[in-house]
């Protein structure tokens, strides 16, 4: 479909208030679902980072690589076992770990923003002991899955500083050097918190959370973090939802001005996000 010349002058004139609003701010994208795994919605996400770049906002990128991480596993023989959510790790399935999220799946992300004009810094939550870990305590063993201790900002403000898009891995160090599958909603909500964000962006393959789990024109914009026991009790919030929206509360609790929940399904869905007045998915403040 063509677009007039004042359709589009019209866009850009709406789109900045936000763009005044968020320039010099940080803004933290987790990102996974199908928009890494579909070339398309990738292609997408990059264009989109650039662009907030280019007009003063500073993104830092959050990832995770499950489907890449299950693939390798398979090809090596060994099986992906998941308990809770939450993907066992022992010593073999940490090591593959690190080579896919920390190797692979980051510097193709690296590679991805640079091939669309951006400047990308790859960082692994190791570096600098980022992401300080230990090992997650319980009844249950996870084996290496840590928690974390303690976010060191300074390796992202000097990339930040000096004009790099952080894309950072998360994979977490402990104090004796051992590495820690760390889940990257909760990296994403810690650094975005230690970084006094001004918003956090979960990209998932929902439209975000819903009255009914089955109708999406059931989608609820706006939730105040003070609602989330309720909807809780009520069954609103459930299952998979549950870990996401506990790291979003965590955010905003920490200091984050608003945390999303948006479909990445959605082509362009952090422009539609951050630089118009609806936004896309669910915001929590």
């Amino acid at each position: 479909m063509e677009i007039s010349n004042s359709i589009r002058s019209q866009i850009l004139i709406d789109a900045l208030p936000y763009i005044q609003k968020y320039h010099d701010k940080i803004v933290v994208v987790k990102y996974g679902g199908n928009a890494m795994t579909n070339a398309q919605l990738k292609e997408a996400v990059m264009s989109d980072i650039v662009l907030l770049t280019e007009v003063g906002i500073k993104v830092v990128l959050v990832h995770g690589g499950g489907p890449e991480i299950n693939a390798m596993l398979k090809r090596v023989g060994i099986e992906s076992k998941f308990i809770n959510g939450l993907r066992y790790t022992d010593k073999e399935t940490i090591d593959i770990v690190k080579m896919v999220l920390c190797g692979k799946v980051n510097k193709e992300l690296v590679s991805a923003l640079q091939l669309h004009g951006g400047k990308a810094l790859g960082l692994c939550g190791c570096d600098g002991q980022m992401i300080l870990a230990e090992k997650m305590g319980g009844d249950i063993d996870y084996g290496y899955v840590g928690e974390i201790k303690k976010i060191t900002t300074k390796p992202i403000i000097d990339a930040l500083n000096n004009g790099y898009v952080p894309i950072i891995s998360t994979v977490g160090v402990g104090e004796d050097g051992q590495s820690y599958n760390i889940n990257a909603d909760t990296a994403a909500a810690r650094i975005a918190s230690c970084l006094r964000a001004e918003n956090l962006i979960l990209m998932t393959d929902i439209v975000g959370l819903l009255k009914d789990k089955d109708d999406d024109s059931t989608l609820i914009p706006y939730v105040n973090v003070s609602e989330v026991s309720f909807l809780k009790k009520t069954g609103i919030i459930s299952g998979g939802m549950i870990p996401k929206i506990d790291c979003c509360v965590e955010a905003v609790r920490r200091g984050v001005k608003k945390t999303s929940i948006i479909d990445g399904r959605v082509p362009h869905s952090i422009l539609i996000e951050l630089l118009t007045n609806e936004g896309i998915g669910t915001q929590f403040m």
